[in-house]
C-alpha cells in the first residue's frame, strides 16, 4: 500500500483520538537519561527562504531543556519528501527523541505523514475518530469539510495520535527504526502553528517524554515575573540559581522588557514539586524585592491595575512618544481584571512648544476626574556632549500626576524600534505600581542602594 492509499479501521470510541494499531505504551524503549539526545526538526519553504523566523524550535528546544533532554541539532528542510526522508533516517541514527514541526496540513505540500510512513516502512491508516473531529469542527462553523482535510485523519501505521484540541491537525507520535543501532528513536510530529503546537506539547508530549526518562514522576513549573532591571542584571542579583544542574531548575527569559523566571521542579507527586519550588521562589523575591511584581500570565498592566483596586483610586493617560500603546495595554488588562479603574486615554501627535510633561498630566487628570494621571512625553535621542547622536539611545519623561503629588521619571532606552516602545510603555505602566503599592520594605533588591 503506498503512503497516499488509505485503509479503513474499526470506528475508534467516539470523542476519543486513538492510537491507529497497538504501538508501545508511553515510555517504552526508553533509554537511560546518559544516552538521551534529541533533535528538531522544522519543516517548510518559509522557513528555508528566511521568509518566516523559526521560533518554534527556539521554544521545543527551551523545554526540553527544562526536562533535563540536550537538543543536540536542529534541522531546517523544504517541503520535499526525499529532502524530508533523508533528514529523518540521519536524524533517527543520531537522536533518541526527534521534535518536528510543520508539514501536518491538507495541502498537497504538507509532506510530514508521507515521510514518516516511507522512513517508517508502514502504511497510513485511516483514524475513524480523528475524521470524526475533523468533520465536527468544520461543522461547527457550518462549512462543509473539504475532501482534502480528510487527509489530516491519516496516521502512520502503529503511531499514536497526539490530540489537537486547537485546531484540525493533530500530531503523530512514532517510533522510527534505526539500522546502525538497537532500539528506535521516537518521533513527535507537530502542526507548526505555535499556539496549536504549545497546547499540544504542554497536554501530551512533554508528559510522554517525562515518562521516557529514568525515575519519571511529576514535574511542576512556576513563573516569576519581574520588570524593572534587564535579563543579565537580574540573574547577577540571584546567587547561582540561574545554572545548569541545579534542582530544582530555574531559567530565565526575556520579552519586550518582561523578565520571567521560570523554576521548574521534578518530584513524586505535585506535593512534592511544590515543596521544592517554595524554597527557591523565596530566594528569588528576597533577592529582587520590588522588581518581580507577579507570577505566571501576569502581565505589568495586570499589576498596575491591581495597584489602583488596593488604592480604589483609577487612571487615565496622555501619550506622545508610545503612540497610544500605553492606553491599549491598559484596555485590554481591564477587559479581563478589575473593571472601573481605567478611565481611558488621549494620544497626541507632539506636545505643544512651551508645554512640559508634567503639565500634560496635570491636565489630564482634571479633564479626565481619575485620581491619577499618566503622561508620556516624545521618545527623543539623546545627544552626546558634542551635539551628535548617542548611538540610537533615546529618552522619554514620564509623569505621575495624583492626590499626593507629581512623580516624574527620565529613562534612557535602547534596542530596536518595537522594543524601545515596548519598553517606555511598561515602564510608564509600572510607575503607576510601584508609586501607589510601594513594596514590603524599601523595595530594593538586595544590596541594593538608593
Amino acid at each position: 500500500m503506498t503512503p497516499e492509499q488509505t485503509r479503513q479501521e474499526p470506528a475508534d470510541p467516539p470523542g476519543k483520538p486513538v492510537a491507529t494499531s497497538s504501538g508501545p505504551s508511553v515510555g517504552e524503549g526508553a533509554t537511560t537519561a546518559e544516552t538521551l539526545r534529541a533533535e528538531v526538526v522544522s519543516i517548510g519553504d518559509e522557513l528555508t527562504t528566511g521568509q518566516r523566523l523559526d521560533t518554534n524550535s527556539q521554544w521545543i528546544s527551551r523545554e526540553l531543556g527544562v526536562l533535563g533532554v540536550p537538543v543536540a541539532f536542529h534541522t531546517t528542510i523544504t517541503d520535499s519528501l526525499d529532502d524530508g526522508i533523508a533528514a529523518f533516517r540521519i536524524a533517527a541514527e543520531r537522536a533518541e527523541i526527534i521534535v518536528v514541526t510543520g508539514g501536518l496540513g491538507p495541502t498537497a505540500d504538507d509532506l510530514t505523514r508521507d515521510v514518516l510512513t516511507r522512513v517508517a516502512g508502514v502504511p497510513l491508516d485511516l483514524s475513524a475518530a480523528a475524521l470524526a473531529d475533523v468533520e465536527a469542527r468544520f461543522a461547527r462553523r457550518a462549512v462543509p469539510c473539504p475532501e482534502s482535510n480528510r487527509r489530516q485523519a491519516l496516521f502512520p501505521e502503529g503511531s499514536r495520535i497526539i490530540p489537537n484540541p486547537e485546531g484540525t491537525a493533530p500530531g503523530i507520535d512514532l517510533d522510527l527504526p534505526r539500522t546502525s543501532s538497537a532500539g528506535n528513536a521516537r518521533v513527535f510530529a507537530l502542526p507548526g502553528v505555535p499556539g496549536e503546537m504549545r497546547t499540544m506539547w504542554q497536554a501530551t508530549v512533554g508528559p510522554a517524554i517525562l515518562a521516557m526518562l529514568p525515575g519519571a514522576g511529576t514535574i511542576r513549573f512556576r513563573r516569576i515575573k519581574c520588570f524593572g532591571a534587564g535579563e543579565s542584571a537580574i540573574e547577577a542579583m540571584l546567587p547561582d540559581l540561574v545554572r545548569r544542574g541545579r534542582e530544582p531548575l530555574v531559567g530565565i527569559t526575556a520579552h519586550e522588557a518582561t523578565i520571567t523566571l521560570r523554576i521548574a521542579a521534578r518530584g513524586r507527586d505535585v506535593a512534592a514539586c511544590e515543596a521544592a519550588i517554595a524554597p527557591t521562589e523565596a530566594v528569588i523575591r528576597e533577592c529582587l524585592g520590588g522588581i518581580v511584581y507577579g507570577t505566571e500570565d501576569d502581565e505589568v498592566e495586570d499589576a498596575a491595575l491591581a495597584a489602583l483596586a488596593a488604592a480604589k483610586a483609577t487612571l487615565a493617560t496622555v501619550e506622545v512618544g508610545s503612540l497610544g500603546q500605553i492606553a491599549g495595554l491598559l484596555a485590554a488588562a481591564a477587559a479581563r481584571g478589575p473593571e472601573g479603574r481605567f478611565r481611558g486615554g488621549v494620544v497626541l501627535p507632539g506636545i505643544a512648544a512651551g508645554t512640559t510633561v508634567t503639565e500634560l498630566a496635570q491636565q489630564r487628570r482634571a479633564d479626565s476626574g481619575a485620581t491619577h494621571a499618566l503622561a508620556v512625553g516624545p521618545i527623543v535621542p539623546v545627544a552626546e556632549a558634542n551635539g551628535e547622536s548617542g548611538g540610537g539611545v533615546t529618552m522619554v519623561e514620564i509623569v505621575l500626576a495624583g492626590p499626593d503629588g507629581i512623580t516624574r521619571r527620565e529613562h534612557r532606552l535602547g534596542g530596536a524600534g518595537t522594543v524601545r516602545l515596548a519598553r517606555a510603555s511598561k515602564t510608564a505602566i509600572d510607575l503607576v505600581r510601584t508609586t501607589l503599592v510601594p513594596p514590603a520594605g524599601d523595595g530594593l533588591p538586595r544590596g541594593a542602594t538608593r
